[in-house]
């Protein structure tokens, strides 16, 4: 006889076939929880033979739920979102003074971590966390909010305004002497340093050629996967970075990176701070909200 009060599996089975269920992916799945796919594969197929029924239907590229799996997703969704707002709530209570704001690196790096030192300034009793990582923002209950460009589709989450930016070609200074008044011609020519995303909100370079009327083929010689990494690379020399105006206005104002003109996009996303409700924030949270908002409407940003 299980010993289990409320004759429930494995708390890590029901997360993997939580995470699983959401995803409709044991890869995506198994990178959310840090193991691999045939970890998460595992723990589906003990919690189906603990259960005596299929939970997905394995498809050639995928899977879907059965009927009994959408029952326990919708279940099992509507039980960790409960507890998720519970134990955010006793956080927030224990760590009144705290607040974890999340971004990319970039962001980070270029606007985020100076504008904390300058909140700090005001504000020194507050403790904030700042998490960066070059991917969305997905299920992190401990982060208050995130700074994204473009809004989030979460519709459990506010999406304030910040600002929208310019996109123009930066290179390093030579480069840049080099390239003064280039056609669109040209500048296709020059090796241009491609950043993939998981996010595909993000322009890339085909698309800023494409909206500016350039109808040629774009090579596609360097890719990274971090927009931090293209501003190094540029500012080597190694190629041309597409450059987020407001954004780098650091690396711009210290001469690290030059624009080149005359061609510039307006982007076609604003920059937004994405999070919980005000209501659902603690006093420290919101203050720093409000800070950040302030910033960039006078100019600090």
């Amino acid at each position: 006889m299980s010993r289990r009060h409320y004759s429930l599996p494995p708390l890590t089975t029901l997360s993997a076939f939580e995470a699983a269920a959401r995803h409709l992916s044991f890869k995506n799945a198994a990178e959310e929880l840090s193991v691999t796919p045939g970890a998460v594969s595992h723990q589906i197929k003990a919690l189906e033979g603990d259960l005596g029924t299929a939970l997905f239907q394995r498809k050639h590229r995928g899977v879907d739920l059965t009927e009994d799996g959408k029952a326990l997703y919708e279940a099992l969704s509507s039980s960790f979102t409960r507890v998720s707002k519970t134990l955010g709530a006793i956080r927030n209570r224990a760590s009144v003074g705290k607040v974890t704001v999340g971004s990319t690196t970039a962001v980070a790096a270029l606007w985020l971590s100076p504008a904390v030192i300058r909140f700090w300034r005001d504000m020194p009793e507050v403790n904030v966390d700042q998490l960066s990582q070059d991917r969305a923002f997905r299920d992190r209950p401990d982060v208050d909010f995130f700074i994204r460009y473009g809004r989030d589709s979460d519709p459990s989450l506010t999406n304030t305004p910040l600002f929208r930016d310019h996109l123009v070609p930066v290179a390093s200074p030579e480069v840049a002497d080099r390239l003064i008044g280039a056609s669109l011609d040209e500048l296709a020519a020059e090796r241009l340093i491609h950043l993939e995303s998981e996010d595909r909100s993000w322009t890339t370079w085909p698309e800023w050629f494409q909206q500016l009327g350039y109808s040629g083929t774009i090579p596609i010689e360097s890719r990274v996967n971090s927009y931090s990494v293209a501003l190094q690379l540029a500012r080597k020399g190694a190629g041309l970075a597409l450059g987020w105006q407001r954004l780098i206005q650091p690396m711009l104002q210290s001469g690290k990176l030059v624009t080149i003109g005359p061609h510039q996009l307006t982007a076609p996303n604003q920059f937004y701070l994405v999070g919980r409700p005000d209501e659902d924030l603690s006093d420290s949270a919101r203050a720093l909200k409000n800070w950040i908002i302030q910033e960039v409407q006078n100019g600090s940003v």
